[in-house]
């Protein structure tokens, strides 16, 4: 948010200077982005008055007779299009001849025969603003013509504050000068609030008078929308330019200027932080505003810029006074209706004006409105038509809900006095908004949470001078936020104060005390095991790459995955139009850009978003060769070595690994029917590991060998137990099972383990044989048998235990190979 230092020592005479401000923001936790110096206009800028405005046939100039005081009568060409038929009296910025703006200085020339003297300029050319489009235009008898400029704006520094989202009360000019008087313990001298409304208003208003329940979706109900509401009149005002220090506040807040109704109330938006919007009564029938959600679904909404918006029956809005039939929530929602045009529109609450009910140039009374909305309802209307406001920027955050009242009778005041109109006494005042509540803490406690000594009677100082009513005896705080601080809602919050006040520098520099709520024990336990998966898979040589989250479904079709349900309503690209519902072919895409012929060894762990709900993913990918050749034979990168790479990672990680062959449908639509097996970690299915299928190689452009993992997270766990190595020599026993070419090694390991007992350790295959004489059809699967006991097994031992092996063996239907 921007302010000008100048405004701020209005509210607080006594405020230090613009460099001894940093530190003092930085402690109230508001800190200051940047301090800009703005320089006032040039000696060579006069503030002159309009004597006549005549068009110059044939072109779109405008002849303009100026008064320029001791230089008596001017004349000037101007181009800009507010030139044209400006009243008598009213006031320009001229820079007069012999002036340097920039690299340009300005004389006296000819211009379609009229003698320029100089030239009237915009707030842009004069460097005090970005509006370039018409003449800076300012009151008549706002100064003597021919007054030099930089007397009437002087030079300022402009603060440029960083706003946290719980603090939408500092938004104002008035909410920062309470803090920091608070903070430095001075007198705050609050803006005029010009008089009181007395008496019943002029317009009628309606609320909502319950909240709207969808009947699409009966979870969702919207809250009531608008609780306070302020409606006041002005009439007999005559528009025109804003005076010209109300106008040098708001440009250099970083506004623009526009005439005396509009400027009126974006400043006392600035100064009190209360919207507030006017709406010319000539299109407000009836003298009836209504507070709606009453449109019905696909109306068309012409804002005051002119643009077009599609609202519905959760957009809350203002309407006139004209019969209009409010439809039920489900006609509201009644697709077949043929949208309409909402003429009736006087804004969509709390966001923007409608082109219906806007002022003009030649308003001359306004209703003024200034109320109270629902802020999550505003955020979700502004977001979802685009349209974010200087006033729903202080809506969605928290407008006090008492402010209404005050800002309209501020309002009225100043175009009252201003534009010379006549304020109505009375105001319509409906709605009973919500406050904050007392809170109740002890000071005891306010200290064991801040970790330092405040006294009680210091926080009692505190909280009073931010505006709380502070009661309770002794150690005991009962504190009632003002209305102003939503934000204030817990003791914490109260804490919170007190340490800004305090002082964050008085903490004490001491270690805190780790207190740690049993519902957080072992919260840390999966972000450990997610580093330590990550640590091991870097020891064994992968490489982690980090992938985007969206894809598209050329990309899920040409992976064979899952095409995606979860859409991007606005999409980065062309090819990132959803949420995956795979890993790897994240994997596949990186691998692409791997240099060819080179290892890739490569894990993601991240999210997929399938159809049966997120979850996280790891996935691994190996290609090339697994060891370069030098002055040594290379290791080859086959299926054996990525198989062997995760059972290390199970037995670094202290887990069983065992991988099920897959056939059939069962084999996933990423992997080689033949090479395909099942994740089983610790006894639990998890995923699945194989090789590429070729075609969708083919389809990334993939040549040779490519080997894939997906698993989910997180792996199981099993329960640890140490056992001291047995001291006994291992009893070797080889044997040669022929089964069809449709078993697999799984299958017969299993048999065996089974039949076993105890005494078996281990079963790995050595050997795989397929021809004469082993039947067509069939193939020799040789396996290693380790026994061990606790002592030395002698073969009296050993020998029953194998002739049960190959009894179970032949008990399958399969045969054992004798030589």
């Amino acid at each position: 948010m921007k302010l000008p230092y100048s405004w701020l020592q209005d509210l607080i005479p006594a405020l230090p200077p613009v460099t001894e401000l940093e530190p003092v923001f930085a402690q109230l936790g508001l800190p200051l982005e940047g301090i800009e110096e703005v320089a006032a206009p040039s000696e060579g800028v006069l503030l002159v008055a309009v004597t006549a405005a005549e068009p110059i046939e044939g072109t779109a100039l405008t002849k303009l007779t100026l008064d320029v005081g001791p230089h008596g009568e001017k004349t000037i060409a101007s181009g800009a299009p507010n030139a044209v038929d400006l009243p008598a009296g009213t006031m320009v910025a001229l820079v007069a001849p012999g002036t340097t703006l920039g690299d340009m200085t300005y004389g006296v020339r000819e211009l379609q025969g009229v003698e320029s003297w100089g030239m009237a300029a915009s707030a842009k050319e004069l460097g005090l603003g970005e509006s370039s489009a018409g003449l800076m235009l300012f009151p008549a008898g706002t100064a003597a013509p021919g007054t030099p400029m930089h007397n009437l704006w002087a030079a300022d520094q402009v603060l440029d504050v960083e706003i946290t989202p719980n603090r939408a009360d500092v938004l104002s000019a008035l909410g920062l000068a309470r803090d920091l008087a608070a903070f430095l313990k001075l007198e705050l001298r609050e803006p005029p609030a010009g008089p009181a409304a007395t008496g019943q208003g002029e317009i009628r208003v309606s609320l909502p008078t319950r909240g709207l329940t969808l009947e699409r979706d009966p979870s969702r109900k919207l809250r009531f929308g608008c609780d306070h509401f302020a409606a006041r009149t002005v009439g007999g005002l005559t528009n025109g330019p804003a005076p010209l220090w109300m106008q040098r506040r708001v440009t250099l807040a970083g506004m623009r200027p526009i005439d005396l109704i509009v400027d009126t109330s974006n400043y006392v938006m600035l100064e009190l932080g209360q919207p507030t919007a006017l709406y010319d009564r000539r299109d407000v029938q009836d003298d009836q505003i209504l507070v709606s959600f009453g449109l019905r679904q696909g109306e068309v909404v012409r804002d005051l810029l002119g643009n077009e918006h599609t609202v519905g029956p959760e957009d809350l809005l203002i309407l006139d006074g004209r019969g209009r039939a409010i439809p039920s929530v489900a006609e509201a929602f009644t697709t077949a209706r043929q949208p309409q045009q909402g003429s009736g529109v006087l804004g969509i609450a709390g966001i923007m004006g409608g082109d219906h009910g806007h002022v003009r140039a030649d308003t001359r009374d306004v209703v003024i409105e200034s109320a109270h909305f629902d802020p999550v309802l505003l955020r979700r209307t502004s977001t979802r038509l685009g349209l974010k406001t200087d006033a729903v920027y202080r809506y969605e955050r928290g407008v006090d809900p008492l402010l209404s009242p005050r800002a309209a009778d501020r309002v009225a005041d100043l175009l009252a006095e201003h534009g010379q109109g006549v304020a109505h006494p009375g105001v319509t005042l409906v709605g009973e908004p919500e406050v904050p509540g007392p809170i109740e803490a002890t000071g005891e406690q306010i200290r064991t949470l801040l970790g330092m000594h405040v006294d009680t009677a210091e926080m009692r100082a505190i909280l009073t001078r931010l505006g709380c009513r502070v009661e309770g005896e002794e150690d005991m705080l009962r504190v009632t936020p003002p209305s102003w601080r939503v934000d204030m809602s817990i003791w914490q919050d109260l804490a919170e104060e007190v340490a800004r006040l305090h002082g964050f520098g008085a903490l004490p520099e001491t270690l805190p005390t780790l207190r740690v709520h049993e519902s957080n024990l072992g919260a840390a336990a999966e972000s450990t095991a997610r580093a330590t998966l990550r640590r091991t898979l870097a020891g064994l040589g992968f490489q982690e790459v980090v992938t985007y989250t969206f894809t598209s479904d050329e990309e899920a079709a040409r992976g064979r995955t899952e095409m995606p349900g979860v859409r991007l309503r606005n999409p980065l690209s062309a090819d990132r139009t959803g949420l995956r519902t795979a890993l790897y072919p994240s994997l596949l895409k990186a691998a692409q850009a791997h240099p060819k012929g080179e290892r890739a060894l490569l894990f993601e762990i991240g999210r997929i978003f399938p159809a049966a709900g997120e979850t996280e993913r790891l996935g691994l990918l190996m290609r090339g060769p697994f060891a370069a050749s030098t002055h040594q034979p290379g290791v080859a990168g086959g299926f054996s070595v990525f198989k062997g790479l995760v059972e290390s990672l199970a037995g670094t990680l202290g887990d069983r690994f065992e991988l099920r062959q897959l056939r059939g449908e069962a084999v996933p639509g990423a992997l080689h029917p033949g090479i395909a097996g099942e994740i089983v970690w610790n006894g639990h299915p998890v995923g699945w590991l194989g090789a590429l299928h070729p075609e969708i190689a083919q389809e990334f452009g993939l040549k040779g060998d490519t080997f894939l993992l997906e698993a989910a997270l997180p792996l199981p766990g099993r329960t640890w137990s140490f056992r001291d190595p047995s001291r006994a020599p291992a009893a070797w026993r080889d044997l040669a099972v022929i089964a069809p070419q449709g078993v697999s090694y799984g299958e017969i390991a299993g048999v065996l383990k089974q039949a076993a007992g105890e005494l078996l350790e281990s079963v790995e295959p050595f050997d795989v044989y397929v021809g004469a004489p082993i039947p067509e059809g069939q193939r020799s699967i040789a396996v290693r048998l380790i026994f061990r006991g606790v002592r030395t097994l002698t073969d009296e031992e050993v020998d029953p235990v194998m002739t049960r092996l190959m009894d179970t063996v032949r008990a399958q239907g399969w045969s054992i190979r004798e030589k």
